[in-house]
């Protein structure tokens, strides 16, 4: 399986770190957040990782090559508008080719082990997204998850969990939209309310570093975790 890491957005939130210095490249434990995510998928058998690239990314190209430093062989997909989530993947697809990936998004930290994932995905499903409790910057999450790992839209009213940007993904979910860019979320939603959508849920560590005070946030847990060396 090959892996997709999202790496080309602008990350207005976080400026003005973010001016001079792409969100992937921003440290945390004395590394790269996008190496944290890059070592999981080596450390999962991942071989052939595809990164998409628009704001800063020449930085980022210089500062992870070919991959060979980190065991992986690494192919850039080269965004000269910001194409979104969405179209990010769609137009990253001639290099993940026609077999579900797995996707990650370069600017969160988890420690979800990504050896929990299945190897490839049923015929009838176009993705299986892991899923975490709502943080409290994201206290309505995005969908519900049944008992039997089926994804919902949420109504008024119900349990929900969020999106850890963790994901398996067919390439059906994105390669039919006629938009150039589009967000995740508008494939997701048509998915799960076709019934094509499944997820895990993950109990421990997550952060989405979306703002200055999660990237502290995310410091002060590596610090506390040993991890800050």
């Amino acid at each position: 399986m090959k892996a997709m890491v999202l790496a080309a957005g602008l990350g207005k939130r976080l400026r003005p770190l973010t001016l001079e210095t792409p969100k992937p490249l921003l440290e945390a434990g004395g590394r790269p957040l996008v190496e944290f995510q890059l070592e999981k998928l080596r450390d999962a058998g991942i071989e052939e990782v595809v990164i998409n690239l628009h704001h800063l990314g020449d930085k980022i190209e210089q500062t992870l090559g070919d991959g060979s430093r980190l065991g992986l062989h690494i192919t850039y997909s080269i965004e000269s508008e910001l194409l979104e989530t969405g179209g990010g993947i769609r137009n990253a697809l001639p290099l993940l080719g026609d077999e579900p990936f797995l996707c990650v998004s370069g600017d969160t930290y988890s420690e979800f082990d990504l050896n929990l994932l299945p190897e490839s995905l049923p015929d009838d499903c176009q993705g299986l997204m892991v899923m975490t409790h709502n943080p409290a910057h994201h206290k309505t999450g995005d969908f519900r998850l049944l008992d039997d790992g089926a994804l919902r839209l949420a109504e008024p009213g119900d349990a929900t969990v969020t999106y850890t940007g963790i994901a398996i993904f067919s390439p059906r979910l994105v390669s039919d939209q006629a938009e150039a860019a589009f967000p995740l979320r508008q494939v997701f939603d048509k998915a799960i309310a076709a019934g094509t959508m499944r997820g895990i849920f993950f109990d421990g560590y997550w952060c989405d570093v979306g703002t200055i005070e999660r990237l502290d946030e995310l410091r002060r847990h590596l610090r506390r975790d040993g991890s800050d060396n």
